[in-house]
């Protein structure tokens, strides 16, 4: 069922009216800057990073929890001119530095538009490759000129400057045409054909090239990851389509038809918006689209669903955020061939009263509410909404503003903490210091509270390092409170007590020698069989035996002598006394 909703046009530079929101911190930076502004709930600027003139923000800038940003700036060395350029990609601490400055760009391929920051530390990025009028030619495509086409690159950083691409995707692996049949991609139907692109659709005309500009075919501006289905989203604006392809492939799986969880390796395995661009029937859904992602699972309404914005497809050719469930069947998307990719239109729809013609980003919240971040003419209106489409704050920023990401409070002001221990192995009846690490970047002096359990239950305290003395092996937790935010985290660390300490000390407990001091003679007490020898000072036999309840060495001379006792491969040995 198709849904819409009408965003009010009441809009204020910054508001703060409601405590519906969700998260407190907002990041964005317009591109060509050189500042990323972090803000709260209020406007107020909570955190800035600042950045040189030859590290202008480029078009992605993500926040990893705690204290780094992960952002796309425009590197000056680039050589290839198209929309969206980067070049360079960042990881910049919460001090301001810069720990990974990684740059991919050549006369063959550059970096532009979108990131994904992936939770391996990897970064997903869009690229483009540069084709030849010759390559095009030899592709089945009726036009004949230079053009740029879409990869998908993942970075692993190794170094400070370096990065390993450890998969990649290219869209030229998976192309298909019905022009010429003497060349390999040839087919007979497009529309039998979904998992491919079709080449000469959008050849022809593709973004506007300004002078010394190759003609940008798809131009891809938005990507997502989905780990639990290990798959990428991406949207191309030329196309007015967004594809899902499969990452658990290899690069040469993704290079071919095989392969992956998916069984299809790096075909298109499900594509949305413009049926007209495998010649299938169906209405064009999208009028320009960007940010093409995955609703979080969080979302109380549309969980695992596609949204993208579309520029210009929403009510009277304003923007609008669309959000599609996909025909997900396993790790496949159902389709009868020859027919379009259901669903035949969006599921729900929010209009907004923007005209925007690029750029633009929506994010779904857990409690229902939107971020929304629409590049309109000379501003950009990044809003949160609740799910009546209420504006609960607002903040106008100059320029365009591609994209904006919420982020909750302990999110941002996260606490890192962790346990060590005097020991980890102890015998039974020691004791052990347990120590607290706490560290939370973003506050200046923070302070901490701690609330300590264990398992087996039992152990409780307030100390940030505690001494204790376990009798039987123990799992130890802490929670962590950074006093400053509330923010908390957990620590735990298993303290081992040797078994054969415990079995000994059992022992020990069961058997006794008794009175002592003694003149000669005393007694064993035991409820286990046990074997004994008496010893002199010097380690000398004096006498021994087995479970002798009554112990006579009266014949000994008063002095001080040693009893080892034996039972179940355990020894104990006692002084004795003896007086005369």
């Amino acid at each position: 069922m198709k849904h819409l909703l009408l965003l009010s046009t009441a809009i204020f530079v910054v508001l703060a009216v409601s405590a519906q929101e969700w998260g407190e911190y907002t990041l964005y930076s317009q591109t060509g800057s050189t500042t990323t502004y972090l803000i709260d709930n209020s406007g107020t600027n909570y955190k800035t990073w600042s950045h040189s003139n030859d590290n202008k923000t480029g078009y992605g800038a993500y926040l990893i929890e705690g204290d780094t940003l992960v952002r796309s700036y425009q590197y000056t060395g680039a050589s290839i001119n198209g929309g969206g350029i980067s070049g360079g990609l960042q990881k910049v601490a919460w001090d301001g530095t810069v720990v990974w400055d990684f740059i991919h760009s050549s006369s063959n391929y550059v970096m532009h538009h979108d990131i994904c920051p992936m939770s391996n530390g990897n970064v997903l990025c869009i690229c483009y490759e540069k084709k030849s009028a010759t390559e095009l030619t030899q592709a089945g495509c009726s036009n004949s000129e230079d053009i740029l086409v879409t990869k998908i690159i993942e970075v692993k950083p190794t170094g400070a400057t370096t990065g390993e691409i450890v998969w990649e995707w290219h869209v030229w692996d998976h192309l298909c045409q019905d022009y010429n049949s003497s060349k390999d991609n040839y087919v007979s139907s497009i529309v039998e054909n979904p998992h491919l692109v079709n080449i000469n659709y959008g050849t022809d005309g593709g973004m506007p090239s300004p002078p010394g500009m190759d003609l940008d075919w798809m131009h891809t501006n938005g990507i997502d990851y989905n780990e639990e289905l290990d798959q990428i989203v991406f949207s191309a604006h030329n196309l007015n389509e967004f594809y899902i392809i499969d990452h658990s492939t290899t690069t040469e799986e993704a290079a071919g038809h095989t392969g992956g969880n998916a069984g299809m390796g790096g075909d298109i395995l499900y594509r949305w918006g413009n049926p007209e661009a495998y010649e299938a029937s169906g209405t064009t859904n999208f009028d320009v689209i960007h940010d093409a992602h995955w609703v979080p699972a969080t979302d109380p309404n549309y969980p695992g669903c596609i949204a993208a914005i579309n520029n210009e497809g929403g009510s009277g050719g304003k923007a609008a955020v669309d959000i599609i469930e996909p025909p997900l069947n396993g790790y496949n998307y159902d389709i009868t061939l020859g027919e379009a990719y259901g669903p035949s239109t969006y599921t729900y729809r929010f209009n907004t009263e923007y005209t925007s013609s690029g750029q633009s980003s929506s994010e779904q919240l857990p409690n229902d509410n939107m971020l929304l971040c629409i590049v309109g003419t000379g501003a950009t209106y990044i809003h949160e909404v609740d799910g009546e489409g209420s504006i609960l704050w607002s903040k106008v920023a100059s320029g365009s503003v591609p994209q904006a990401h919420k982020y909750d409070k302990c999110f941002v002001r996260r606490v890192d903490a962790s346990l060590s221990a005097s020991e980890t192995t102890i015998t039974y009846g020691e004791s052990v210091t347990l120590n607290t690490n706490a560290t939370a970047i973003t506050e200046s002096s923070p302070t901490y509270s701690y609330e300590w359990s264990s398992l087996p239950a039992g152990y409780s305290g307030a100390d940030a390092n505690p001494n204790i003395s376990p009798e039987v092996t123990t799992t130890y937790y802490v929670t962590v409170t950074n006093d400053q935010s509330g923010c908390t985290d957990e620590a735990s660390i298993t303290i081992t007590v040797d078994p054969v300490s415990v079995e000994t000390n059992n022992v020990k407990d069961k058997i006794s020698v008794y009175p002592n001091p003694n003149d000669g003679f005393f007694y064993i007490s035991s409820n286990t069989d046990f074997s004994y020898q008496v010893l002199s000072s010097t380690g000398s036999l004096i006498k021994s035996g087995e479970n002798d309840e009554l112990i006579d060495v009266s014949f000994l001379t008063g002095g001080v002598y040693f009893i080892l006792l034996e039972s179940n491969n355990i020894v104990k040995t006692e002084k004795i006394i003896i007086l005369k």
